[in-house]
């Protein structure tokens, strides 16, 4: 299998599977000297475990993070990180019925047609637990981020119906409650739908937002590599990502030019800045020093309760019921995990950025 690694100059290659041994990451490209540890990788993780809420899988797993390598002496050495976090509670019995047909929703038909077999336990590398090796990596780019001064912060900005109203927003909120919401109005009604569902044996999706503060003017590349299309490629390879936008996105699609565009303008210190963002801080694929403003869709988890129709492998048409530990709403606990990702691409793009210009070098290099 290709594809498990991401990343040009600060790279991740992962592995592992959802019943397997455990999931793990390699970080490459990190500088040496960047103060890190299992606490605060933990930190993360602990933002994405299992089991912490009602509106979570009640699969119990400490996701408890060790570090092989690539750290000593609380710093990194500028080696590769080796990161690994072990299985506990698997029930692989619970996914015995599924290897003979395709469940909605899922990887089951597209995986056999490529390799012409899958590991039917939980999903297997297509599995939501895969993206504990993502949050590990994402830990160690927030590391890097905040040594530049440059903030990631993600939070759920509707469930299904219900959407925040940012005058009612307070971050510390999103931080604490259940559903990473950051309103408090609009996180109670949205438990109530989630309840709903719940009873129904039905799932529920939502938007996840993103917000990133203190990136500098200049960092992306043009054509191919511009910076928004590597945050949307990074976002939508989330396994429940079914849509990103930036900035005003799709409703930019209904504006005019003289709506959509951001006049440009110096401030009392002679700075070029934008009066508005519609942009979401990136213009011709660079970012230009305003916020970048991301949005994720989350689609409804696709292992429900209630009966549906499907095909099995011995060409009949089917009707089935699915078993074993799944959360009603994947929205929360993918919140952590958009900021990861988003924060292993900036740092892969701010490395890259170093060398685009010849006063860059001769900052490191000029021995006068």
């Amino acid at each position: 299998m290709s594809g498990s690694i991401y990343g040009k100059n600060f790279t991740i290659s992962t592995w592992g599977e959802s019943h397997g041994e455990g999931y793990g990451v390699v970080v490459d490209g990190c500088p040496a000297g960047l103060p890190i540890d299992e606490s605060q990788i933990q930190a993360y993780l602990k933002r994405r475990k299992p089991g912490q809420t009602k509106f979570s899988t009640p699969r119990k797993e400490d996701d408890k993070v060790r570090i092989l390598s690539g750290v000593f002496e609380g710093k990194t050495t500028g080696t590769p990180i080796s990161l690994i976090v072990f299985n506990e509670n698997q029930r692989s019995s619970d996914y015995s019925e599924i290897a003979s047909y395709y469940r909605p929703g899922h990887a089951d038909y597209t995986y056999d047609m490529k390799y012409g077999f899958r590991d039917y336990r939980g999903g297997g590398r297509s599995s939501g637990r895969e993206t504990i090796s993502r949050v590990a990596a994402g830990a160690i780019a927030a590391a890097i981020l905040r040594e530049l001064g440059i903030s990631v912060y993600a939070y759920t900005k509707s469930i299904g119906p219900i959407t925040i109203d940012y005058k009612n927003c307070r971050k510390e909120y999103s931080l604490t409650n259940p559903l990473s919401m950051p309103d408090p109005e609009a996180s109670k009604k949205a438990e109530e739908y989630i309840q709903e569902k719940q009873e129904e044996n039905d799932s529920v999706g939502g938007v996840i937002e993103c917000i990133v503060t203190g990136m500098p003017p200049g960092i992306g590349e043009p054509v191919f590599d511009k910076l928004d299309a590597a945050l949307a490629k990074a976002v939508m390879s989330i396994g429940a990502v079914k849509g990103v936008e930036i900035g005003d996105g799709f409703l930019a699609a209904t504006h005019t030019g003289s709506e959509n565009n951001d006049p440009f303008a110096y401030d009392e210190n002679k700075k070029l800045i934008k009066l508005t963002n519609h942009a979401g801080g990136i213009l011709g694929g660079i970012s230009d020093g305003s916020e970048i403003i991301l949005r994720a869709a989350i689609k409804p988890t696709a292992s429900i309760g209630r009966p549906q129709t499907t095909a099995n492998k011995f060409n009949e048409n089917i009707e089935v019921q699915i078993i074993g530990r799944h959360d009603p709403i994947i929205v929360p606990r993918a919140v952590v995990v958009v900021e990861s990702m988003v924060a292993i691409t900036l740092v892969d793009y701010l490395f890259q950025g170093m060398t685009s210009k010849m006063d860059n070098i001769k900052k490191i290099y000029n021995k006068n």
